[in-house]
C-alpha cells in the first residue's frame, strides 16, 4: 500500500500538455508509457503519480491532459480511452476511495484486463489513514508498494517479494 499523504511529495508538472504527442513521442525514443486510470476527484494524486513515475523515466498518460478529448464524456470519450489502454505499454489503476466508486475506472481496468498483457496491468494501492483501497486486486494484477529504501517497486500478484525497481522496469 501506498500511503496517499507519501504521494504528496512528489511536485507536479502543473502544465497541462498535449499528452498524445508526448506520449507518441516518448514510444518513439523507447521510454516506458503507462496509461493512469483514476477519478479525476483525485486529480491531484494522479499528478504526483505521473511527476514520480516521469521521474523514472516514463511517460504517463493522463485523459484530462488531452487536447483531442471531448469536452464531455462521450462515446468518442470511450473509443480513445480503448485506444490509449490498447496502445500504451502499461496500464495502472490508482485505487482510491474515489477510483473504487468511479463508473469510468473499473470499466477502463476491464478494458485493460480484456487488451493487456496481465503483467502490464499495475495497481496502486492506497492508503487513506486506517481504509486500504485497491486490495481485492493484488491476487488478480501486479501492484506497486513501497520499499525500505523510500522508493517504489512492482510486484506479481499475490506476492510481497522480489519485486522489480520501477527504474529497473523495461517494455
Amino acid at each position: 500500500m501506498i500511503d496517499l499523504s507519501s504521494l504528496l511529495t512528489y511536485a507536479p508538472d502543473t502544465t497541462i500538455r498535449k499528452t498524445e504527442r508526448v506520449v507518441e513521442e516518448a514510444r518513439a525514443r523507447g521510454d516506458q508509457t503507462a496509461f493512469l486510470s483514476h477519478s479525476h476527484t483525485d486529480a491531484v494524486y494522479a499528478k504526483r503519480v505521473q511527476a514520480f513515475l516521469e521521474a523514472q523515466g516514463w511517460r504517463v498518460y493522463i485523459d484530462w491532459e488531452d487536447a483531442t478529448m471531448p469536452s464531455k464524456p462521450d462515446k468518442e470519450t470511450a473509443l480513445k480511452i480503448k485506444d490509449r489502454i490498447k496502445r500504451l505499454d502499461w496500464f495502472l489503476f490508482l485505487a482510491t476511495k474515489n477510483s473504487m466508486s468511479s463508473r469510468w475506472c473499473p470499466w477502463e481496468i476491464g478494458i485493460a484486463d480484456g487488451v493487456k498483457a496481465n503483467e502490464r496491468i499495475i495497481v496502486i494501492p492506497t492508503r487513506d489513514g486506517y481504509t486500504n483501497y485497491g486490495s481485492e486486486y493484488l491476487d488478480l494484477y501486479r501492484y506497486i508498494h513501497s520499499t525500505t529504501d523510500g522508493g517504489f517497486a512492482t510486484f506479481d500478484a499475490g506476492r510481497a517479494q522480489n519485486g522489480t525497481m520501477l527504474r529497473n522496469m523495461r517494455r
